[in-house]
């Protein structure tokens, strides 16, 4: 049987940070623009993609920094920042120093596995050492156990003039119990409760039964209840989910002629699982907030969690994040029970 929905305590976003090759500043600075609004109305948390090699947000470490700068309250997050591309050591140091830089607002979530074409840029990235690459989750337990303060070197104290440390310097000592997991399957979502992490569970989830029929929300709540069932906290282990909600309640005519026109075209992978990984989608959904929220209030995965990181689309323009950011938080949030931050 579902449960009860919970009341949406934490309401967040995420954005790929698009940017045009010939003027990649300006789509920084819409990106930053975005999370400073973010703030004001009142969003919880603002969430950044990874994209290497592509005209989106490669190194959303160095995002955040600046973000930080440019607000005082609201969370910032990675999701995600796939490790295979990382060295954990020296990616450790770079979240404590944006942790204390931020008065310990930011929220990575990472994933692991090969980097995405692999093949065609291993040269570049591991030269030398590309066929003994780790891309399991032990890297991930490599970065937990540095960020949580354990040993990375066999050396602590004075050379000479200068004075080491034998762990990850600064040391964020709150940044631990801010990690997260993104995950689609449920092997990922044991693993990460297991591990004591927090859990990301977006729109997309791996299809594991051999037969159908097949339901996105049965699926995902699955590794929801998978990911609890490890977790040290039980129930109170955090999940967030993220969706492509598009509220258009004070859309234009013509803005609402466009979203739903790239809501239909992503609409025909929903039906059945995708590629050899056997991917299921969940469908975008675009409509009134009190739709929006009636939908989201029948999904089963959405009645287990009260946080939410709703991705926005990837190829609209400035305005548009504009006019859906203030129905999230104006309209849709306050609809799922949520209240905006002070």
């Amino acid at each position: 049987m579902p449960s009860t929905p919970r009341p949406l305590r934490k309401l967040g976003f995420l954005t790929i940070g698009l940017f045009d090759e010939s003027d990649p500043r300006r789509g920084h600075e819409s990106t930053l623009e975005i999370i400073e609004l973010g703030e004001q109305l009142g969003f919880d948390s603002a969430w950044l993609r990874h994209r290497h090699l592509q005209y989106g947000i490669s190194s959303p470490v160095a995002v955040m920094a600046a973000a930080s700068q440019r607000t005082r309250r609201i969370e910032l997050g990675t999701a995600v920042i796939p490790l295979g591309w990382e060295n954990p050591l020296r990616l450790a140091e770079d979240l404590a120093t944006v942790d204390v830089l931020s008065g310990g607002r930011i929220n990575p979530g990472v994933s692991v596995g090969p980097p995405m074409h692999f093949d065609d840029i291993k040269g570049a990235l591991y030269p030398d050492t590309a066929d003994a690459e780790d891309f399991s989750y032990e890297r991930v337990r490599r970065l937990l156990d540095l960020v949580r303060g354990k040993p990375a070197s066999d050396f602590s104290g004075t050379r000479g003039f200068e004075v080491f440390s034998d762990r990850v310097q600064p040391h964020s000592p709150g940044l631990g119990r801010r990690l997260w997991y993104g995950g689609g399957s449920l092997r990922s979502a044991r693993w990460a409760g297991e591990h004591g992490m927090n859990f990301l569970t977006s729109s997309v989830v791996k299809a594991e039964a051999p037969e159908g029929p097949y339901d996105f929300a049965e699926i995902q709540l699955s590794h929801i209840r998978a990911f609890r069932a490890a977790h040290p906290d039980g129930d109170q282990a955090r999940v967030s989910q993220g969706l492509v909600v598009i509220p258009t309640d004070s859309a234009s005519s013509e803005q609402r002629a466009r979203y739903e026109e790239y809501a239909a075209k992503r609409t025909p992978r929903t039906a059945s699982p995708q590629g050899p990984a056997r991917m299921m989608f969940a469908p975008d959904i675009v409509g009134t907030s009190q739709e929006i929220a009636e939908r989201l209030q029948a999904h089963a995965a959405f009645r287990e969690v009260d946080e939410v990181a709703f991705a926005l689309p990837f190829t609209f323009e400035h305005e548009d994040y504009v006019q859906i950011l203030t129905d999230m938080a104006t309209k849709l949030g306050p609809a799922l029970g949520w209240r905006p931050g002070a």
